[in-house]
């Protein structure tokens, strides 16, 4: 008997709204939400409150790429990389071995996740931290089809990957490919050697330009930019299609789709609508389908992709992204997954050129919101059987399966259940042997890769959560797309905030391989008291920072640990806000960047400082925590008309702080403690005044001179670092010698301030003399985005947006 809305309501001691708006929101059931603990309901309630978090990932990182006038070049990226590797190849200046203790020269242990040390031996080189358990958004997977054991996948923020082990072991296939955001994979079928990667992310803001066109490999190892796609066209290559006889390519762009015919060589734009998905015929190479990204509209095409037309379906009008996939039984059936409100599913019987609607029903006869309130997002069909043309998975936020053509579905996986496979899908891919006697399937999702090994025996327990039959596959599958990170030096804990997988700890008893999580959603910022060994700060978006006291060891199951102002309201069965001071108000009202900075002060580590429209300070961080009180916050800089996006505090005198601002802006007060300190803008006259107008990312405060301090800019721009001798009276411009990209932190050795460190959009870079000059590194970080830097005693620690963690330990930079 089907569980009804207000059966729910009642056990879950909700109200009939929230439980219908937890089920549209999460895509599900409510049999699977009446098996949510008191924890997850509380935080799929908080979630409630941030409709809208993929778009806003991807206009948070689009805001540190703009420069001046507001715009992004055209594969700005892949040019700087391309100026990297010829540096790292000694076709310009050759670098030196080391720079300030960091390795810069040609690395004897190959470009990767380097050497694992020797228990009490310091690292001679970087050490990947993980998490090698964890993965991150993966939205392209392809299998070897004579040697299945050999698979590839495409992450968003960390390139391509390589199992030789079906998943027990992966890989990065080159750390220096053109542009590590990877959203598609596609093999030739005439040649499996042969694969093609496109770059860019499309299936959110589309006007993120971050994308580097099409590269390729003819020997699963060596990548290559096609020449032809290196243009603006190309920004955001969101799927790609082979003919079988690898002659034809067709690529989905969010500026149309293109064609070529002579094996990648030349391209014309033959659609001219944003598009997510293009498919050729299994079986005949004239036919061929393809999906919008947001006009919902389906197209096919007689003539191998040279024309096309619109497909018709006689009930419903579509809207949103349009998913589709062949059924491999029989071609001349195709599913579209339309994003629609929260999914619905048509079926072709003509190839793709005429839909109609299936029921699209739960097992109970409830309309199936399998997608949930983010189709855009993830949307994933699949009907590869080659026995049952009926047999359809469809993916959201969850996995569903149906066995008569989409007209009925059933759940078959349990986002919240870590024994399940994670939440938010993107690619279903077949064992090339599937069929009677081999039923495996392969997920992309945003923790990484998981599989089933018999599609027909998961997801049939009686009743959620379905945990039966997963395997995650996330071995050494390092992408972690991290923000920020911390660490206490007495334990060895390191916790970072990643983006759609919370706040992680990782405990060096336990290994790469075992990372948990101590908070839920997306986590940010990060900061661990010195003071204290037990306790850690982190932070959910828009501002909203929690506090963890037991060392990193225990998940917030309840939502309780936020410390400004967030609770959980027992009497009204939601999330409420505490009355000032203890809250803040900017947190409140989402008045902050996505990725809002805090930080504790160097001096007095009870003393934090957090930014939203206004700066925020509170002086007792570690209070108790309850729903009347807590830490007491009081706004100590005024809004300056744009959000806080750095903020640092001189670790001498706590009355010096800076802060920066998404405008460019940059501010400084001599009097930071006092209950209104007195604020000066700086940069803005005199002879050597600050130029840049966009993104401030970070700001350093100098560890033993108040007056000095640098300043990182976002944008592919020439004028990124600059520094202050003289409190910010004149500054000067630093960043000749590094790569015109957003530069995103900057650290000071902590025995020899002149030794600099700078992460960047393409790596880590190293200084001897206080910035004048730099040199690229080759190992560790690669020419992955380096978004937080920070020290553990004497061993710098990166946290990588798309390669997890890096340390390396410059207690003898000379050395």
């Amino acid at each position: 008997m089907a569980l009804s809305d207000e059966q729910l309501a009642r056990s879950k001691n909700l109200t009939v709204e929230q439980v219908r708006r937890l089920r549209r929101s999460r895509g599900t059931t409510n049999e699977t939400l009446v098996a949510l603990s008191e924890g997850a309901v509380r935080r799929a309630l908080r979630r409630l409150d941030y409709p809208d978090l993929p778009n806003a990932r991807r206009a948070y990182r689009l805001k540190q790429e703009r420069g001046d006038d507001g715009t992004v070049p055209v594969h700005a990226r892949g040019r700087a990389v391309e100026r990297l590797r010829a540096v790292l190849d000694g076709e310009d200046t050759g670098p030196v071995p080391r720079t300030a203790g960091v390795p810069t020269g040609e690395s004897p242990h190959g470009r990767g996740h380097g050497p694992t040390p020797t228990a009490g031996m310091a690292l001679a080189h970087w050490e990947w931290l993980g998490p090698g358990n964890i993965g991150g958004r993966t939205r392209g997977m392809v299998v070897h089809p004579g040697q299945p054991e050999k698979m590839w996948a495409a992450s968003v923020g960390g390139g391509v990957w390589h199992t030789e082990d079906a998943g027990k072991q992966w890989a990065p296939v080159d750390d220096f490919l053109g542009n590590l955001a990877c959203s598609s994979l596609a093999m030739d079928p005439s040649d499996p050697d042969t694969i093609y990667a496109g770059t860019g992310e499309g299936f959110s803001n589309l006007d993120a330009l971050r994308g580097n066109g099409v590269f390729r490999t003819t020997d699963g190892v060596t990548w290559k930019p096609i020449a032809a796609t290196q243009t603006e066209d190309f920004q955001a290559v969101t799927r790609i299609a082979v003919s079988r006889t690898g002659e034809v390519v067709l690529a989905a762009t969010v500026r149309g789709l293109f064609r070529s015919g002579d094996r990648a060589k030349t391209w014309t734009r033959v659609l001219n609508v944003p598009l997510g998905v293009v498919l050729f015929d299994p079986g005949d190479d004239d036919r061929a389908v393809a999906g919008a990204l947001v006009t919902g509209e389906a197209f096919a095409s007689q003539d191998g992709g040279r024309t096309w037309r619109l497909a018709r379906h006689a009930t419903g009008q579509w809207s949103g992204r349009v998913e589709l996939a062949y059924a491999a039984r029989d071609p001349a059936v195709v599913y579209a997954s339309v994003q629609m409100t929260s999914g619905r599913v048509w079926r072709s019987a003509d190839g793709g050129l005429t839909y109609k609607v299936t029921r699209t029903r739960d097992r109970d006869g409830n309309i199936a919101d399998y997608l949930g309130d983010q189709g855009w997002y993830g949307n994933a069909v699949w009907a590869g059987d080659p026995d049952d043309e009926n047999l359809v998975l469809l993916g959201g936020i969850n996995l569903w399966r149906s066995e008569d053509g989409g007209e009925t579905l059933s759940e078959i996986s349990t986002w919240f259940d870590p024994r399940s496979v994670h939440a938010d899908h993107h690619a279903i891919v077949g064992h090339p042997d599937y069929g009677t006697h081999n039923r495996t399937v392969y997920f992309g999702n945003d923790g990484g890769v998981f599989m089933a090994a018999d599609l027909r025996k998961v997801g049939t327990e009686p009743k959620p959560p379905f945990v039966k039959g997963w395997t995650e596959l996330d071995n050494n599958y390092g992408v972690t797309q991290f923000y920020g990170g911390a660490g206490q030096t007495a334990t060895g804990r390191i916790i970072g905030g990643a983006q759609d997988n919370g706040t992680l700890c990782f405990d060096p008893d336990r290994g790469t391989e075992d990372w948990r999580q101590i908070f839920g959603g997306d986590g940010g910022w990060c900061a661990a008291d010195p003071s204290d060994p037990d306790v850690f700060y982190g932070e959910y978006v828009f501002l909203n920072i929690h506090r963890n006291t037991d060392g990193g060891t225990s998940d917030d199951v309840n939502g309780d640990r936020y410390i400004t102002g967030q609770f959980f309201n027992d009497t009204i069965q939601e999330m409420d806000w505490k009355p000032v001071p203890f809250s803040i108000p900017d947190a409140k009202s989402q008045n902050a960047l996505f990725i809002a900075p805090f930080l504790l002060d160097p001096n007095v580590p009870g003393r934090m400082l957090a930014g939203g429209l206004s700066l925020w300070r509170t002086d007792d961080a570690k209070a108790e925590n309850t729903p009347v009180s807590g830490p007491r916050w009081h706004q100590v800089k005024p809004s300056a008309g744009s959000l806080v996006s750095a903020i640092a505090v001189s670790p001498t005198e706590s009355d010096v702080i800076w802060v920066g601002h998404e405008d460019g802006k940059v501010f400084r007060t001599v009097n930071g403690t006092a209950a209104t300190p007195a604020w000066g803008r700086v940069g803005v006259s005199g002879q050597q005044p600050l130029r840049p107008q966009r993104y401030c990312t970070s700001i350093a405060a100098h560890p033993t001179q108040p007056d000095t301090a640098y300043v990182t800019f976002g944008g592919f721009a020439p004028d990124n670092l600059w520094v202050t001798h003289d409190g910010g009276g004149s500054w000067q411009d630093l960043s000749g010698r590094l790569p015109d990209v957003p530069l995103r932190s900057l650290a000071f050795h902590p025995q020899q301030p002149d030794f600099v460190y700078c992460g960047t959009e393409i790596g880590l870079f190293a200084s001897e003399d206080a910035g004048l000059n730099w040199s690229p590194t080759n190992e560790g970080p690669t020419n992955c985005s380096v978004d937080q830097l920070f020290w553990m005693d004497r061993t710098l620690v990166c946290a990588t947006h798309g390669r997890g963690m890096f340390r390396i330990d410059l207690s003898n930079p000379h050395g």
